[in-house]
């Protein structure tokens, strides 16, 4: 019955319509329109392009130049509604208020498209911009024709009994809107809650990485429950069905419920945090990025690595930056036997501080560490504060270093050698005499 009351005022509604159409002033309205709409495309060429140059001198305030340029990018329409607003004052001011209906619609439903058109410019994500946009501009229009009630009947009689719950198109649509503006609002939130987070110099890499994600997920918890209870729904009737999803996500998704877990418990424990430089499983690289899922590993050479949170939970890691950013290094070298080991060991001393990343508040020292067969083994050790500009290439300086300075001072540094002594066997001579 609410089904067929909704068509017959809808169809009344029509009728109203198409008698006011065929009125000579309704004709004279619609080519004052147009005509105002064409004047505003032209005129709206000219002033874009001067507009622009200045829009483009707005530094250091991305917001707000991405207003601006949503504004510019609808320069026809802002014309367009003025044009409409001075048609509409000159025409009161000479006729009847009767006779200019369709331009005070015509102006209102062009501030609601240029309302929700620079909406959808403003926001990043474009899918969203453009459902918030059209659906912002409907129920504009819905509002100024004056048909919003009519059509909110006839949603709502749109309805499919569930036991004690009647689901109708209208709540659907209450739910949707409000579900996808109250998350996005959550999202903008938690996002500047994040980023102020991220800025403070009080709180540590670990727990800034933390509150940021405990923030973006418990506003967007929040922004789905006072969504779902502005719409009439019993969220305690959900309890059930959430219970039986959370089973069967528990079984499903062992790996990802763990990995969050075990973000969690890295944050909590600060055993890694950005900036670190970690070694795990032959991969060695500075960590750029702690995720819900995974960490972020930069290497050496550009690759990013993006490793489950549960590795670093399950396996050793060396994190060369833990609690000090000092590491040390150790360098194997030989020289000849003909070399003063005392003198090897003060020149492969000079040479390592003579390497630009060498510590120099920490000594270098070196040892003698073994006679072997053709040379004798030392180990240079030394101390670096940046290991996440890399071993190898100090390790390879501290060599260059090793080998200039001993060829200045005429050390050699020997390489492996084998004498083969050759025996003719006496019994093999006897034998070939004649």
């Amino acid at each position: 019955m609410d089904f067929r009351n909704a068509i017959d005022e809808s169809l009344t509604w029509a009728s109203g319509w198409f008698d006011y159409a065929a009125t000579p002033w309704f004709f004279y309205q619609t080519a004052i329109i147009v005509a105002l709409f064409l004047a505003a495309k032209l005129a709206a060429q000219r002033i874009e392009l001067l507009v622009e140059n200045r829009a483009r001198q707005i530094k250091g305030h991305p917001g707000l130049l991405r207003v601006v340029v949503a504004l510019l990018r609808r320069t026809d329409w802002i014309l367009f509604t003025a044009f409409l607003l001075a048609a509409l004052i000159l025409l009161r001011s000479v006729t009847w208020p009767s006779r200019t209906h369709f331009i005070s619609i015509a102006l209102s439903l062009s501030i609601a498209w240029l309302f929700a058109s620079v909406l959808s410019r403003i926001i990043r994500n474009r899918l969203v911009a453009h459902i918030l946009g059209w659906l912002t501009w409907i129920y504009a229009a819905l509002v100024i024709l004056g048909i919003n009630d009519d059509t909110a009947a006839f949603l709502d009689s749109l309805a499919i009994p569930l036991g004690a719950v009647r689901l109708s198109a209208l709540t659907v649509l209450k739910a949707a809107l409000l579900l996808i503006a109250t998350v996005w609002l959550a999202v903008v939130v938690g996002n500047y809650i994040d980023e102020r987070v991220r800025n403070s110099d009080e709180l540590t890499p670990s727990i800034r990485v933390l509150v940021g994600k405990i923030a973006k997920i418990a506003l967007v918890l929040v922004a789905g429950a006072i969504a779902l209870s502005s719409v009439g729904v019993d969220l305690t009737a959900l309890t059930v069905f959430s219970g039986a999803i959370g089973v069967g996500l528990g079984f499903g998704m062992q790996k990802v419920v763990s990995n969050f877990v075990s973000g969690v418990i890295i944050l909590l424990d600060k055993s890694i945090k950005p900036g670190d430089t970690i070694s795990l499983e032959g991969t060695f690289g500075w960590i750029r990025e702690l995720r819900a899922r995974f960490v972020s590993v930069v290497t050496r050479d550009g690759r990013e690595y993006l490793i489950p949170n549960e590795d670093f939970i399950t396996q050793r890691v060396i994190n060369w930056s833990f609690s000090d950013n000092l590491v040390r290094l150790d360098v194997n070298f030989g020289v000849s036997y003909d070399a003063d080991p005392h003198k090897v060991r003060q020149l492969a001393i000079e040479a390592a501080m003579s390497v630009g990343r060498v510590e120099t508040d920490r000594q270098p020292v070196c040892w003698l560490t073994d006679f072997g067969e053709s040379s004798l083994d030392f180990v240079l050790r030394f101390w670096i504060r940046d290991p996440q500009q890399g071993l190898t290439n100090v390790r390879g300086k501290v060599l260059l270093a090793l080998w200039d300075i001993f060829k200045e001072n005429g050390i050699n540094i020997p390489y492996p050698h084998r004498e083969i002594i050759m025996q003719r066997d006496a019994r093999v001579g006897r034998s070939s005499r004649p």
